[in-house]
């Protein structure tokens, strides 16, 4: 089947195949057609230029884009969109001033959802989990990681990820799945880390790889949860079942995790509220992206990640979403990319690149995903007339979405 859209006011995000990342100043620079076409063939991207040049095509569905924007879909690179329940109360709790390790001391947290998830049956998890899912794409999302981490144990982690394998055989967009055993430790191995990181590496890894369960492996490597050198063992078992490593770090403290992350060649290191000076000197020549989490800071209220310091020191950035029950319950990308802009002092264009390009980098979908690729998935979001792209992040609470492609099929 094939799908021509025309009269496209600009056509954003133009790639070559070769450009995997953008960093430093070149994130500046978003590459575009003004008065272009875009030809969908199938599931994939088959050509575009200027209208002027347009092909006579007899398309099934020819979509007219006057005064709209046409743009790749959002690569949401951190999710934990498989949940169940929600933290409603420590939402309030935290309004009141406690604070998210306060919260966590007392039993809320991550600990509060792992006890939510393991009394809570595979087909409820999944059942609730795929309304946030099919939310998301409507939204634009068109290439999202989901992270296990709210079992903690090894059927409550097995869960996690059937679920999120099942939502990938069933749903029209790329699924990366992340083993995150090492979220929290569980109550009772609180004094004793090392027991609970043996059952990780010694029965969870071993039944995740047998039934090909996970791509990545992560660790919230911060003080009070799973020490660097914790984090490095967990690191070095999950190379062992070729699980590459993608890291929660630095959100409320710098611990020296990046520069761990960095030597075990880690895709991708997230959060980064809280950034030294030797954190970028590590980052500097590295295949590790550094992903931002705005609108997680933006609800729970911690500092922003010094975006403007990190690429003015010539370093990628990914933007994603964190949706997550405790610390930023949506998934929404046009929330993100216009939260980087108002909060993080990034540029439209730097924000967009952040959130297309480099966010399928930090998933490691670089050759399907995140531009206008000829032969890449025709995964396009096209907007709502708008007078230019500047007003996707401007009108922040507007939504400016009126189509969605997913590999070459329309959202409804």
């Amino acid at each position: 089947m094939k799908t021509l859209i025309t009269n496209i006011q600009e056509l954003l995000q133009i790639r070559d195949a070769s450009v995997r990342k953008v960093s430093g100043a070149e994130m500046a620079l978003l590459p575009s057609i003004k008065n272009a076409y875009l030809l969908i063939e199938e599931d994939l991207i088959a050509d575009f230029g200027t209208m002027e040049n347009c092909p006579k095509i007899n398309a099934a569905i020819i979509i007219d884009a006057t005064n709209k924007v046409v743009l790749p879909t959002w690569c949401d690179s951190h999710t934990h969109i498989v949940y169940a329940g929600n933290r409603v109360q420590e939402f309030v709790d935290r309004i009141n001033g406690l604070s998210y390790e306060a919260i966590a001391n007392r039993g809320g947290g991550i600990l509060n959802s792992a006890k939510k998830l393991n009394e809570t049956s595979e087909d409820e998890i999944y059942n609730q989990s795929k309304h946030r899912l099919e939310e998301v794409m409507r939204q634009g999302t068109g290439a999202v990681e989901i992270k296990s981490g709210y079992g903690l144990t090894v059927d409550g982690e097995l869960k996690m990820l059937r679920v999120i394998k099942k939502l990938s055989e069933n749903y029209p967009l790329a699924i990366k799945a992340t083993f995150l055993g090492a979220h929290a430790f569980p109550i009772e191995y609180k004094e004793n880390h090392s027991g609970y990181i043996d059952i990780i590496i010694n029965e969870m890894l071993p039944k995740i790889a047998q039934e090909n369960l996970a791509h990545y492996i992560d660790a919230f490597c911060e003080t009070g949860y799973f020490s660097v050198e914790e984090t490095e063992r967990i690191m070095v078992a999950g190379k062992k079942y070729g699980l590459v490593a993608k890291i929660h770090v630095n959100q409320f403290n710098a611990i020296d995790g990046i520069a761990a992350c960095v030597k075990h060649k880690a895709l991708s290191v997230d959060h980064l509220e809280v950034v030294t000076d030797e954190d970028i000197e590590a980052l500097k020549n590295s295949e590790t992206m550094p992903v931002a989490l705005p609108s997680c800071s933006y609800f729970i209220s911690i500092p922003y990640t010094p975006a403007r310091k990190m690429l003015d020191a010539g370093l990628p950035l990914a933007l994603a979403s964190d949706f997550n029950p405790g610390t930023t319950p949506t998934g929404n990308m046009n929330f993100v990319v216009a939260t980087a802009c108002i909060k993080m002092k990034m540029t439209p264009e730097e924000a967009i690149n952040a959130a297309t390009i480099n966010g399928a980098y930090a998933m490691g979908l670089s050759k399907t995903h995140g531009s206008i690729t000829v032969g890449k998935k025709a995964n396009i979001i096209i907007s709502k007339e708008v007078t230019s792209f500047y007003q996707l992040p401007y009108a922040f609470g507007t939504n400016l979405i009126d189509t969605v492609i997913l590999e070459g099929r329309i959202i409804k």
